[in-house]
């Protein structure tokens, strides 16, 4: 029995997550009954107890609005995340390359890594305004840190052995930036990515709930003022599973990349 549990096979491992979410949901539709439907709701329900999968199905088959909502929200944490992700990995590579770089600008970022991203909001509201540009910058802040220190660590992570060879036969400075220094980081970074995905999407909602003009998170502002928790519960389940598919492609591009690294 004991192996069993300890089991690494296939069968097994989906048996305990079904069973494992099973149990969860069960819980939650029991707990959900036995409270008032303006504080928790159960996931099916029924009579006097709407549960979030009804409201979830209207949400995404009969809402046009809720659809354009989430294709808001979608638009604002790619186009975050992706200029997160392009400004962080090249100041990342040249930091580790430009030493005097380094020493200048380590103090601030760890001043802004360190800094709670939410407590900027009110900043960047007051002095960009509330349109779409100011929610992608903070998506953008929650992003870039976790990718910059992977990224710098993996460049400063080269071996030294690496580097003197290209310069022992003369090799540029961009060849050796694309025959070494990227490669080799490559694996830091998507580490880096695969960490900041979960940062980005609080990023997003937190920026939808501070500059609430649409999104998401607007979704749930105004489900939570007119205590509807089955609209909160469902639009909570949209964005858990638009993460949960982030996060497993940000996991598959560090499997298929950094193997080499040993990672699981």
């Amino acid at each position: 029995m004991l192996s069993l549990i300890n089991s690494d096979v296939r069968w097994v491992r989906l048996t305990t997550l079904a069973v494992s979410l099973v149990a969860g949901a069960l819980i939650w539709e029991i707990v959900g009954w036995n409270f008032n439907p303006a504080i928790m709701v159960p996931l099916i329900g029924g009579e006097g107890h709407e549960g979030a999968a009804p409201r979830l199905y209207e949400y995404i088959f009969n809402d046009e609005e809720f659809r354009e909502a989430f294709v808001d929200s979608v638009r604002l944490f790619v186009t975050g995340f992706v200029i997160g992700i392009l400004t962080a990995v090249p100041l990342g590579i040249l930091m580790a390359r430009l030493a005097m770089m380094r020493v200048a600008l380590e103090t601030y970022i760890l001043i802004l890594y360190v800094t709670p991203m939410v407590a900027l909001i009110p900043f960047i509201l007051s002095i960009m305004g509330f349109d779409f540009w100011p929610k992608v910058l903070v998506v953008v802040l929650f992003t870039f840190f976790p990718v910059l220190y992977n990224t710098l660590e993996g460049a400063r992570s080269v071996k030294p052995e690496f580097l003197e060879v290209a310069r022992s036969f003369r090799t540029s400075e961009v060849a050796i930036w694309f025959d070494i220094l990227i490669p080799y980081t490559l694996p830091f970074a998507l580490t880096g990515i695969r960490q900041a995905t979960g940062r980005a999407l609080v990023g997003m909602v937190a920026a939808e709930f501070f500059l609430a003009t649409g999104g998401l998170g607007e979704q749930i502002v105004v489900a939570s003022r007119n205590f509807d928790m089955a609209g909160v519960l469902a639009t909570i389940v949209v964005i858990t599973a638009f993460g949960i598919v982030m996060m497993r492609g940000a996991q598959t591009l560090e499997r298929r990349y950094a193997a080499w690294r040993g990672v699981e």
